[in-house]
């Protein structure tokens, strides 16, 4: 046994083993957008995330208010909110789908490093 392989073997531990057997079953869409709300990154995500509503929420007034508009100054006011608000919901959208995938990436690896270092033994 190489020193790699034996210093993987006393890197496993029982949690680590527990989290493989989790790994095997694999999680849904709603898990895994739940899992982006962990970790060092949880204020981050849970802001982003009511940022996300209130930029949705924004977008949703801006398009009542090109219906209302009688000039098209202010028609154009709010049809540039309204893009506005839209493109920053997608960019957030696009950050949590990164993130997800992120968080699925570091699984995939994570399940790698504990099967080698299961077949190693």
């Amino acid at each position: 046994m190489t020193s790699f392989e034996t210093r993987l073997k006393d890197g496993l531990s029982a949690e680590d083993e527990a989290f493989l057997k989790n790994l095997e079953d694999g999680e849904s869409l709603i898990g895994q957008l739940g899992a982006t709300f962990t970790g060092p990154l949880k204020l981050w995500t849970a802001f982003a995330f009511g940022l996300s509503f209130a930029f949705f929420a924004i977008a949703v007034w801006s398009a009542f208010q090109i219906l209302g508009a009688e000039e098209l100054r202010e028609m154009i006011f709010w049809l540039a909110t309204f893009l506005f608000s839209m493109l920053a919901v997608s960019m957030i959208k696009i950050w949590f789908w990164m993130r997800m995938n992120h968080l699925a990436l570091l699984r995939e690896l994570k399940r790698i490093e504990l099967r080698i270092a299961r077949n190693a033994v």
